[in-house]
């Protein structure tokens, strides 16, 4: 099984430091220049899933290992990288340019509450690969340049104006036809996985203190999805790398901290929107998650 990269080794192993507070940043995002990251001691790109989404923009001949398939493209490709899959690439060209940005999960969700993985282009079993022309590299590279002035600014709200570039970039990359003629159907795991996220996700977002949370458990989801619960958790964790649970707790907490940062329901009514019986048991849940109190991310 791939091993998974977090957003702290990715640092340690590209660029032999790391970013001010990263491990409060929850919607940590960056942006790179290709060229600008890889130099004659560059370390290989290992094949292993990462904690973080990454949209690439690279231009020459590349192999990408991505899932069970192997990629051949030449020339300007759009590619999109999501935590659940494993991947790495090899590069078969001495003058390879273009860009690439990285970012968490909540970089989209902790503000829009938007289902990012719902995208084709990042859900399980979809199509990430987008081959450009000259005309689109053009436009997509404008995007990309527009990022890395930004994220050099003072701007106050430079974040809600990355966070536009990148929805751009998915929107403009909705409108190019995917490479289809490079993936194999997935297989039954991630047919399964992929149910599973759909169902966890039509629980969200949380709108009102009377709505709740009833699907909490791997056994729930089996139940629902008709399998055996060691089928369902088998098939998770060699499709994501992760747990059932794991998936779940890790929704259930983004969720809390944006009803905790945006909504003015009081922490009772927060537990219990969750499936909480008890108030003390959200309480601990949150801080075995966060390493936090709830309180913590209430905006006063």
């Amino acid at each position: 099984m791939a091993q998974t990269e977090t957003i702290e080794e990715f640092y340690k192993n590209k660029f032999n430091w790391l970013p001010e507070n990263l491990s409060q940043d929850i919607g940590h995002f960056n942006v790179f220049r290709i060229e600008d990251c890889h130099g004659p001691n560059a370390t290989p790109v290992k094949y292993s899933r990462r904690d973080f989404y990454k949209v690439s923009l690279f231009r020459g001949k590349t192999i990408y290992h991505y899932a069970d398939k192997s990629i051949e493209a030449d020339g300007t490709t759009l590619i999109f990288f999501n935590p659940q899959v494993p991947y790495t690439l090899e590069s078969m060209s001495d003058d390879r340019s273009g860009f690439f940005c990285i970012f968490r999960e909540s970089f989209f969700t902790e503000m829009l509450r938007n289902n990012i993985h719902e995208l084709p282009m990042f859900a399980i079993g979809g199509k990430p690969s987008y081959t450009l022309n000259p005309e689109q590299d053009a436009y997509v590279s404008q995007l990309f340049e527009k990022m890395l002035n930004e994220i050099k600014s003072d701007y106050k709200f430079k974040y809600d104006l990355l966070r536009n570039y990148v929805t751009e970039l998915i929107h403009y990359a909705l409108k190019v036809a995917p490479t289809e003629t490079l993936y194999r159907h997935p297989d039954a795991n991630s047919r399964i996985t992929s149910v599973f996220t759909e169902l966890l996700e039509r629980q969200f977002p949380i709108e009102s203190p009377s709505q709740r949370f009833t699907l909490r458990s791997a056994k729930d989801f089996a139940e629902q999805l008709a399998v055996h619960v060691n089928h369902l958790n088998r098939a998770i964790r060699q499709t994501t790398g992760k747990t059932t649970t794991d998936h779940i707790s890790e929704r259930l907490t983004s969720e809390a901290i944006a009803l905790l940062k945006h909504t003015n329901w009081n922490i009772s009514e927060i537990s219990y929107s969750l499936g909480f019986e008890e108030p003390a048991h959200f309480n601990n849940f949150f801080k075995k998650q966060t390493a936090a109190t709830p309180s913590v991310y209430r905006i006063v």
